[in-house]
């Protein structure tokens, strides 16, 4: 159940208020000045994904050692990571108000001419620049790492939560004419995508509590 978890936060990471409104900027920057879909978008896309997903393995390797020096008290950590996640999933819900987990900062780099390791640096500082924006997804994502103990479900979780971001990303770029009637429904329905949202980390965080 934790892999599902995994897989649909970082989807819902992908569709975030701060983050889905510059997609448009993204594969721009990924499909150059006169370019549209192209095989140097694509790889650009690639290059991007593979970028922030070095970095949250990382974060993932780390949050499972962190995890393996407290494991005797991972009984009541759950209880207090469960509590973390289950208040992301209600500020989601808009029933409390948690600034700090709402704020995003620009990314500010020279994205002229992308190529394939530019994208891969692009994806690393959009890692770093990004995580107030999607910190919710990504919080939840290592408490549960740090609630495994073993090194190589830390990292299979995470590479999950890479993966539920990272497609829509690469999907986004070889069908970006196709979706731009998708992308604007999702903007219209924003609402109610933030309230499945919360419930997704909600159902997480009595997860790690109970399981």
């Amino acid at each position: 159940m934790e892999y599902v978890f995994t897989f649909l936060e970082g989807i819902a990471s992908f569709i975030s208020p701060c983050l889905l409104p510059m997609l448009p900027i993204y594969i721009a920057y990924f499909a150059g000045k006169n370019e549209k879909k192209s095989q140097k978008a694509i790889l650009n896309a690639v290059g991007f994904v593979l970028g922030f997903t070095t970095i949250f393995l990382l974060l993932a390797i780390f949050a499972s050692q962190v995890g393996k020096l407290v494991s005797s008290y991972m009984k009541y950590i759950k209880i207090v990571f469960g509590m973390v996640i289950i208040a992301f999933g209600l500020n989601y819900m808009e029933f409390l108000n948690l600034k700090f987990m709402s704020k995003g900062k620009a990314v500010n780099a020279d994205l002229q001419n992308l190529n394939f390791m530019k994208s891969f640096l692009f994806g690393m500082l959009f890692s770093i620049s990004w995580t107030p924006c999607i910190g919710t997804f990504l919080s939840s994502a290592l408490l549960l790492v740090a609630k495994q103990q073993q090194l190589l479900k830390g990292i299979l979780l995470m590479l999950i939560y890479c993966i539920g971001l990272g497609i829509p990303f690469i999907l986004s770029v070889v069908l970006m004419e196709k979706l731009k009637g998708v992308f604007d429904k999702i903007k219209k329905n924003f609402s109610k995508i933030k309230k499945i949202s919360g419930a997704i980390l909600i159902g997480m965080g009595m997860y790690i509590i109970f399981f």
